[in-house]
Protein backbone atom coordinates (compact mmCIF):
# COMPACT_ATOMS: atom_id res chain seq x y z
CA UNK A 1 0.00 0.00 0.00
CA UNK A 2 0.79 3.62 -0.53
CA UNK A 3 1.73 5.83 2.54
CA UNK A 4 -1.13 7.53 1.89
CA UNK A 5 -3.80 4.62 1.39
CA UNK A 6 -2.16 3.51 4.58
CA UNK A 7 -2.98 6.63 6.51
CA UNK A 8 -6.79 6.75 4.50
CA UNK A 9 -7.45 3.76 6.38
CA UNK A 10 -10.76 4.10 8.79
CA UNK A 11 -10.40 3.00 12.18
CA UNK A 12 -12.94 1.64 14.52
CA UNK A 13 -12.28 1.41 18.06
CA UNK A 14 -13.26 -1.19 20.98
CA UNK A 15 -16.69 0.57 21.30
CA UNK A 16 -17.92 0.83 17.68
CA UNK A 17 -16.80 4.64 17.19
CA UNK A 18 -15.40 4.61 13.32
CA UNK A 19 -12.23 6.95 12.95
CA UNK A 20 -12.45 8.28 9.05
CA UNK A 21 -8.48 8.08 8.94
CA UNK A 22 -5.08 7.34 11.02
CA UNK A 23 -4.15 10.93 11.44
CA UNK A 24 -4.62 12.21 14.89
CA UNK A 25 -4.26 16.21 16.01
CA UNK A 26 -2.67 16.02 18.94
CA UNK A 27 -3.90 18.45 21.66
CA UNK A 28 -1.59 22.09 21.88
CA UNK A 29 -3.15 24.83 24.16
CA UNK A 30 -4.42 27.09 22.13
CA UNK A 31 -5.25 29.93 24.77
CA UNK A 32 -8.27 31.24 23.05
CA UNK A 33 -11.00 31.56 25.63
CA UNK A 34 -12.12 34.82 26.69
CA UNK A 35 -12.27 36.93 30.00
CA UNK A 36 -15.35 34.31 31.15
CA UNK A 37 -13.28 31.66 30.33
CA UNK A 38 -16.02 30.41 27.41
CA UNK A 39 -14.50 29.51 23.84
CA UNK A 40 -14.33 32.35 21.64
CA UNK A 41 -15.19 32.51 17.71
CA UNK A 42 -11.44 32.45 17.33
CA UNK A 43 -11.18 29.44 18.76
CA UNK A 44 -14.13 27.69 16.35
CA UNK A 45 -12.36 29.45 13.36
CA UNK A 46 -9.13 27.36 14.23
CA UNK A 47 -11.27 23.94 14.73
CA UNK A 48 -13.48 24.80 11.89
CA UNK A 49 -9.80 25.21 9.70
CA UNK A 50 -9.01 21.62 11.00
CA UNK A 51 -11.74 19.73 10.39
CA UNK A 52 -11.78 21.49 7.20
CA UNK A 53 -8.04 20.13 6.97
CA UNK A 54 -9.08 16.96 6.62
CA UNK A 55 -7.42 15.07 9.89
CA UNK A 56 -9.65 11.96 11.65
CA UNK A 57 -9.64 12.61 15.22
CA UNK A 58 -8.77 16.02 16.71
CA UNK A 59 -7.92 16.54 20.30
CA UNK A 60 -8.70 20.14 21.79
CA UNK A 61 -5.63 21.79 23.79
CA UNK A 62 -5.82 22.26 27.57
CA UNK A 63 -9.19 22.48 28.71
CA UNK A 64 -9.41 22.97 32.23
CA UNK A 65 -11.80 21.57 34.71
CA UNK A 66 -11.34 24.73 37.62
CA UNK A 67 -11.10 28.62 37.11
CA UNK A 68 -8.82 28.91 40.24
CA UNK A 69 -6.08 26.79 38.32
CA UNK A 70 -5.32 27.79 34.84
CA UNK A 71 -2.35 26.93 32.91
CA UNK A 72 -1.80 29.59 30.28
CA UNK A 73 -3.84 33.00 29.79
CA UNK A 74 -6.77 32.62 27.87
CA UNK A 75 -7.73 28.71 28.60
CA UNK A 76 -11.31 27.62 28.49
CA UNK A 77 -12.43 26.10 31.70
CA UNK A 78 -15.47 23.65 32.13
CA UNK A 79 -17.14 23.93 35.44
CA UNK A 80 -20.32 23.16 34.65
CA UNK A 81 -23.21 24.41 31.67
CA UNK A 82 -23.23 27.85 31.94
CA UNK A 83 -21.49 27.97 28.56
CA UNK A 84 -22.94 25.42 26.66
CA UNK A 85 -23.83 27.56 24.18
CA UNK A 86 -20.53 28.73 23.17
CA UNK A 87 -18.89 24.68 23.29
CA UNK A 88 -21.91 23.61 20.86
CA UNK A 89 -20.64 26.06 18.39
CA UNK A 90 -17.25 25.00 18.93
CA UNK A 91 -17.80 21.50 18.83
CA UNK A 92 -20.35 21.91 15.60
CA UNK A 93 -17.09 23.38 13.81
CA UNK A 94 -14.62 20.71 15.26
CA UNK A 95 -16.46 17.72 13.53
CA UNK A 96 -17.33 18.71 10.36
CA UNK A 97 -16.79 16.75 7.55
CA UNK A 98 -17.10 13.58 9.93
CA UNK A 99 -13.97 14.51 12.30
CA UNK A 100 -13.95 12.94 15.62
CA UNK A 101 -13.09 15.91 18.24
CA UNK A 102 -12.33 15.34 22.04
CA UNK A 103 -11.56 17.60 24.14
CA UNK A 104 -8.73 17.40 26.63
CA UNK A 105 -9.54 17.98 30.09
CA UNK A 106 -6.60 19.50 32.57
CA UNK A 107 -5.42 20.72 35.99
CA UNK A 108 -1.91 22.45 35.46
CA UNK A 109 -1.07 21.74 39.25
CA UNK A 110 1.95 23.37 39.71
CA UNK A 111 3.02 23.33 36.08
CA UNK A 112 1.31 27.19 35.85
CA UNK A 113 3.35 30.64 35.44
CA UNK A 114 3.40 33.31 38.75
CA UNK A 115 1.17 35.58 38.72
CA UNK A 116 -1.64 33.44 37.37
CA UNK A 117 -3.89 31.70 39.45
CA UNK A 118 -3.80 32.93 43.86
CA UNK A 119 -2.27 29.92 44.42
CA UNK A 120 -0.95 26.73 43.14
CA UNK A 121 -1.17 23.48 44.09
CA UNK A 122 0.19 19.53 43.66
CA UNK A 123 0.45 16.20 45.24
CA UNK A 124 3.63 17.89 47.26
CA UNK A 125 5.29 20.96 47.98
CA UNK A 126 8.13 20.57 45.58
CA UNK A 127 9.44 23.87 43.98
CA UNK A 128 10.66 23.64 40.04
CA UNK A 129 14.38 23.77 39.59
CA UNK A 130 16.82 26.53 40.08
CA UNK A 131 16.25 27.82 37.26
CA UNK A 132 13.18 27.94 36.86
CA UNK A 133 11.78 29.29 40.02
CA UNK A 134 11.73 33.07 38.74
CA UNK A 135 8.54 31.72 36.95
CA UNK A 136 6.59 29.12 38.89
CA UNK A 137 6.00 29.00 42.50
CA UNK A 138 6.35 26.30 45.14
CA UNK A 139 3.06 24.78 45.29
CA UNK A 140 0.67 24.28 48.48
CA UNK A 141 0.00 20.46 49.04
CA UNK A 142 -3.31 19.57 47.75
CA UNK A 143 -5.66 17.95 50.93
CA UNK A 144 -7.08 14.69 51.05
CA UNK A 145 -10.54 16.35 50.36
CA UNK A 146 -9.84 18.92 47.90
CA UNK A 147 -8.07 15.48 45.55
CA UNK A 148 -11.61 14.32 45.66
CA UNK A 149 -13.13 17.03 44.94
CA UNK A 150 -10.77 17.43 41.28
CA UNK A 151 -11.62 13.95 40.88
CA UNK A 152 -15.28 14.98 40.44
CA UNK A 153 -14.49 17.99 38.35
CA UNK A 154 -13.19 15.56 35.80
CA UNK A 155 -15.94 13.69 36.07
CA UNK A 156 -18.59 16.30 35.87
CA UNK A 157 -16.44 18.44 33.15
CA UNK A 158 -16.51 15.31 30.86
CA UNK A 159 -20.61 15.12 31.06
CA UNK A 160 -20.73 18.49 29.99
CA UNK A 161 -18.15 17.64 27.47
CA UNK A 162 -20.66 14.95 26.11
CA UNK A 163 -23.70 17.47 26.58
CA UNK A 164 -22.41 19.91 24.20
CA UNK A 165 -21.79 17.34 21.17
CA UNK A 166 -18.06 16.76 21.39
CA UNK A 167 -17.78 12.86 19.86
CA UNK A 168 -14.82 12.22 23.45
CA UNK A 169 -12.71 13.35 26.15
CA UNK A 170 -8.67 13.33 26.65
CA UNK A 171 -7.22 12.93 29.99
CA UNK A 172 -4.50 14.77 29.78
CA UNK A 173 -1.63 12.85 31.68
CA UNK A 174 1.71 13.85 30.54
CA UNK A 175 3.90 16.85 30.29
CA UNK A 176 3.92 17.31 34.27
CA UNK A 177 0.52 18.59 34.41
CA UNK A 178 -1.54 17.77 37.66
CA UNK A 179 -2.39 13.72 36.79
CA UNK A 180 1.39 13.75 35.59
CA UNK A 181 2.59 14.84 39.09
CA UNK A 182 0.74 11.97 40.94
CA UNK A 183 2.09 9.38 38.66
CA UNK A 184 5.82 10.84 39.20
CA UNK A 185 7.40 10.07 42.10
CA UNK A 186 9.53 13.22 41.85
CA UNK A 187 6.39 15.35 42.26
CA UNK A 188 4.41 13.34 44.64
CA UNK A 189 6.22 12.45 47.75
CA UNK A 190 2.63 11.88 49.83
CA UNK A 191 2.70 9.22 51.89
CA UNK A 192 -1.18 8.12 52.02
CA UNK A 193 -3.25 6.35 49.59
CA UNK A 194 -2.24 8.84 47.36
CA UNK A 195 1.15 8.26 47.20
CA UNK A 196 4.31 6.06 48.57
CA UNK A 197 4.15 3.84 46.17
CA UNK A 198 3.73 3.31 42.40
CA UNK A 199 0.40 1.32 42.63
CA UNK A 200 -0.69 4.48 45.01
CA UNK A 201 0.48 6.84 42.83
CA UNK A 202 -1.76 5.42 40.15
CA UNK A 203 -4.55 5.34 42.06
CA UNK A 204 -5.57 9.10 40.75
CA UNK A 205 -5.52 8.92 37.15
CA UNK A 206 -7.91 5.67 37.88
CA UNK A 207 -10.01 7.64 40.00
CA UNK A 208 -10.36 10.38 37.64
CA UNK A 209 -10.94 7.53 34.88
CA UNK A 210 -14.12 5.96 36.63
CA UNK A 211 -15.41 9.63 37.44
CA UNK A 212 -15.35 10.61 33.96
CA UNK A 213 -16.97 7.24 32.75
CA UNK A 214 -19.87 7.69 35.13
CA UNK A 215 -20.77 10.98 33.81
CA UNK A 216 -20.70 9.95 30.33
CA UNK A 217 -21.78 6.19 30.11
CA UNK A 218 -20.16 3.47 28.78
CA UNK A 219 -20.20 3.99 25.37
CA UNK A 220 -18.86 8.05 24.92
CA UNK A 221 -14.93 7.37 24.40
CA UNK A 222 -12.11 8.54 27.04
CA UNK A 223 -9.07 8.72 26.08
CA UNK A 224 -5.67 9.75 27.69
CA UNK A 225 -2.35 11.18 27.10
CA UNK A 226 -0.25 9.53 28.83
CA UNK A 227 4.47 10.38 29.32
CA UNK A 228 6.42 7.00 28.27
CA UNK A 229 8.49 9.04 30.80
CA UNK A 230 9.35 11.83 32.64
CA UNK A 231 13.19 12.28 31.31
CA UNK A 232 13.94 13.81 34.72
CA UNK A 233 15.92 12.40 37.63
CA UNK A 234 13.60 10.47 40.05
CA UNK A 235 10.57 11.08 37.65
CA UNK A 236 7.88 8.55 35.97
CA UNK A 237 9.67 5.57 34.50
CA UNK A 238 8.90 3.80 31.18
CA UNK A 239 8.28 0.79 34.25
CA UNK A 240 5.75 2.57 35.68
CA UNK A 241 4.30 3.89 32.57
CA UNK A 242 3.52 0.43 31.24
CA UNK A 243 2.26 -0.66 34.22
CA UNK A 244 0.07 2.48 34.83
CA UNK A 245 -0.97 1.59 30.63
CA UNK A 246 -1.80 -2.15 31.96
CA UNK A 247 -4.26 -0.74 34.39
CA UNK A 248 -5.91 1.78 32.75
CA UNK A 249 -6.47 -0.46 29.64
CA UNK A 250 -7.82 -3.32 32.29
CA UNK A 251 -10.20 -0.14 33.31
CA UNK A 252 -11.62 0.10 29.83
CA UNK A 253 -9.48 3.06 28.52
CA UNK A 254 -10.35 3.91 24.97
CA UNK A 255 -6.99 4.98 23.05
CA UNK A 256 -4.08 6.12 24.46
CA UNK A 257 -1.54 8.72 23.32
CA UNK A 258 1.83 8.14 24.56
CA UNK A 259 4.14 11.29 24.78
CA UNK A 260 6.96 12.21 27.10
CA UNK A 261 8.81 14.95 29.20
CA UNK A 262 7.62 17.97 31.32
CA UNK A 263 8.04 21.68 30.81
CA UNK A 264 11.85 20.86 33.18
CA UNK A 265 12.67 18.03 30.38
CA UNK A 266 10.60 19.01 27.11
CA UNK A 267 10.95 15.74 25.55
CA UNK A 268 7.69 15.89 23.80
CA UNK A 269 9.63 18.59 21.19
CA UNK A 270 12.57 16.83 20.51
CA UNK A 271 14.77 17.80 23.73
CA UNK A 272 15.24 15.34 25.98
CA UNK A 273 16.61 15.03 29.83
CA UNK A 274 17.68 17.63 32.27
CA UNK A 275 20.94 18.57 30.18
CA UNK A 276 18.28 19.43 26.57
CA UNK A 277 20.63 17.12 24.57
CA UNK A 278 18.57 16.56 21.24
CA UNK A 279 17.46 12.80 20.43
CA UNK A 280 19.92 10.58 19.15
CA UNK A 281 20.06 9.87 15.59
CA UNK A 282 18.34 6.57 15.44
CA UNK A 283 15.21 7.63 16.94
CA UNK A 284 15.21 10.58 14.05
CA UNK A 285 15.94 8.12 11.47
CA UNK A 286 12.70 6.34 12.95
CA UNK A 287 10.70 9.74 12.95
CA UNK A 288 8.76 9.04 16.14
CA UNK A 289 10.31 10.41 19.59
CA UNK A 290 8.55 7.56 21.80
CA UNK A 291 8.43 4.31 19.08
CA UNK A 292 10.21 2.01 20.69
CA UNK A 293 8.44 2.72 24.42
CA UNK A 294 4.71 2.22 21.59
CA UNK A 295 6.42 -0.78 20.60
CA UNK A 296 6.52 -2.06 24.25
CA UNK A 297 3.00 -0.96 25.37
CA UNK A 298 1.59 -2.76 22.34
CA UNK A 299 3.11 -5.82 23.93
CA UNK A 300 0.78 -5.19 27.25
CA UNK A 301 -2.15 -4.22 26.00
CA UNK A 302 -4.51 -4.49 22.92
CA UNK A 303 -5.80 -0.99 23.86
CA UNK A 304 -5.75 1.23 20.84
CA UNK A 305 -2.45 3.14 20.40
CA UNK A 306 -1.38 6.55 19.40
CA UNK A 307 2.16 8.37 18.83
CA UNK A 308 2.67 11.52 18.79
CA UNK A 309 6.26 13.88 18.04
CA UNK A 310 8.71 13.68 15.27
CA UNK A 311 6.87 12.84 12.44
CA UNK A 312 7.97 14.30 9.05
CA UNK A 313 7.36 12.28 6.15
CA UNK A 314 3.83 10.54 4.93
CA UNK A 315 5.90 7.41 5.13
CA UNK A 316 7.74 7.49 8.08
CA UNK A 317 4.09 8.18 9.57
CA UNK A 318 2.64 5.14 7.50
CA UNK A 319 5.67 2.98 8.37
CA UNK A 320 4.60 3.54 12.48
CA UNK A 321 1.29 1.90 11.51
CA UNK A 322 2.13 -1.13 9.38
CA UNK A 323 4.36 -2.06 11.71
CA UNK A 324 1.30 -2.63 14.12
CA UNK A 325 3.28 -1.14 17.19
CA UNK A 326 0.30 1.95 16.42
CA UNK A 327 -2.85 2.41 14.86
CA UNK A 328 -2.89 6.13 14.71
CA UNK A 329 -0.13 9.33 14.43
CA UNK A 330 -0.27 12.08 16.10
CA UNK A 331 0.75 15.51 15.00
CA UNK A 332 0.79 18.67 16.70
CA UNK A 333 2.91 21.78 16.28
CA UNK A 334 2.49 20.80 12.05
CA UNK A 335 -0.63 21.55 12.20
CA UNK A 336 -0.07 25.01 13.67
CA UNK A 337 1.67 25.89 10.71
CA UNK A 338 -0.02 24.06 7.98
CA UNK A 339 -3.75 23.23 9.26
CA UNK A 340 -4.19 21.52 6.19
CA UNK A 341 -1.44 19.03 6.29
CA UNK A 342 -3.65 15.92 6.80
CA UNK A 343 -5.21 16.55 2.98
CA UNK A 344 -2.00 17.12 1.93
CA UNK A 345 -0.76 13.91 3.33
CA UNK A 346 -3.83 12.09 1.95
CA UNK A 347 -3.22 13.36 -1.56
CA UNK A 348 0.56 11.84 -1.59
CA UNK A 349 2.13 15.40 -0.84
CA UNK A 350 4.65 15.68 1.86
CA UNK A 351 4.81 18.25 4.54
CA UNK A 352 5.90 22.00 3.35
CA UNK A 353 7.35 22.76 6.49
CA UNK A 354 10.37 21.22 8.93
CA UNK A 355 9.33 21.13 12.23
CA UNK A 356 12.55 21.64 14.77
CA UNK A 357 12.44 22.89 18.27
CA UNK A 358 12.15 26.59 18.72
CA UNK A 359 15.35 28.06 19.99
CA UNK A 360 16.33 31.80 21.11
CA UNK A 361 19.52 30.78 21.55
CA UNK A 362 19.89 31.99 25.21
CA UNK A 363 20.33 28.12 26.83
CA UNK A 364 18.25 28.42 29.94
CA UNK A 365 15.24 29.85 28.39
CA UNK A 366 15.65 26.99 25.30
CA UNK A 367 15.50 24.24 28.22
CA UNK A 368 11.80 25.25 28.64
CA UNK A 369 9.28 23.77 27.19
CA UNK A 370 7.28 26.49 28.14
CA UNK A 371 8.56 28.74 25.12
CA UNK A 372 7.20 26.01 22.56
CA UNK A 373 4.05 26.10 23.99
CA UNK A 374 4.11 29.93 23.34
CA UNK A 375 5.49 30.31 20.47
CA UNK A 376 3.04 27.58 18.87
CA UNK A 377 0.28 29.04 21.00
CA UNK A 378 0.66 32.37 18.83
CA UNK A 379 0.33 30.89 15.44
CA UNK A 380 -3.19 29.16 16.69
CA UNK A 381 -3.93 32.93 17.12
CA UNK A 382 -2.78 33.83 13.60
CA UNK A 383 -5.44 30.77 12.34
CA UNK A 384 -8.27 31.92 14.47
CA UNK A 385 -8.21 35.22 13.63
CA UNK A 386 -8.41 34.29 10.07
CA UNK A 387 -4.39 34.93 9.11
CA UNK A 388 -2.20 32.25 7.57
CA UNK A 389 0.57 31.34 9.97
CA UNK A 390 3.89 32.77 10.28
CA UNK A 391 6.64 29.45 10.46
CA UNK A 392 8.99 32.53 10.30
CA UNK A 393 8.49 34.49 13.85
CA UNK A 394 11.24 34.91 15.90
CA UNK A 395 10.93 32.69 19.34
CA UNK A 396 13.05 35.40 21.23
CA UNK A 397 10.36 38.59 20.46
CA UNK A 398 7.65 35.78 21.56
CA UNK A 399 9.24 35.07 24.84
CA UNK A 400 9.70 38.79 25.37
CA UNK A 401 5.72 39.24 24.39
CA UNK A 402 4.79 36.60 27.34
CA UNK A 403 7.16 38.05 29.94
CA UNK A 404 5.57 41.18 29.72
CA UNK A 405 2.35 40.05 29.48
CA UNK A 406 3.23 38.32 32.81
CA UNK A 407 4.62 41.49 34.68
CA UNK A 408 1.53 42.88 32.98
CA UNK A 409 -1.08 40.31 34.91
CA UNK A 410 1.13 40.65 37.98
CA UNK A 411 0.92 44.66 38.10
CA UNK A 412 -2.84 43.89 37.59
CA UNK A 413 -2.86 41.92 40.23
CA UNK A 414 -1.08 44.23 42.74
CA UNK A 415 -3.27 47.41 41.59
CA UNK A 416 -6.11 48.52 43.91
CA UNK A 417 -7.92 50.13 40.89
CA UNK A 418 -7.65 47.10 38.44
CA UNK A 419 -9.16 44.85 41.23
CA UNK A 420 -12.03 47.22 41.46
CA UNK A 421 -13.17 47.63 37.70
CA UNK A 422 -12.39 43.75 37.25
Amino acid sequence: MTPQAVLAQPFTLPNGVVIKNRLFKSAMSEALGNRERAPTPELVRLYQAWADGGVGLCVTGNVMIDRRALGEPGNVVIEDDRHLAELKAWAQAGTRGGTQCWVQLNHPGKQSPKGLNKETVAPSAVPFRDDMKAFFATPRELTDAEIHGLVERYGRAAGIVKQAGFTGVQIHGAHGYLVSQFLSPHHNRRTDEWGGTAEKRRRFVLAVYRSMREHVGPDFPVGIKLNSADFQRGGFTEEESLDTIRALAEAGIDLIEVSGGTYEAPAMTGIKADQAAPVKDSTRQREAYFMAFAEKARQAVKTPLVVTGGFRSSQGMAAAISSGAVDMVGLARALAVEPALPQRLLNGQEPTHVIKPIKTGIKFIDKMGLLEVTWYTGQLKRIGKGEAPKPSESALWVFAKFIAHQLGVGQKKRSPTKLRAS
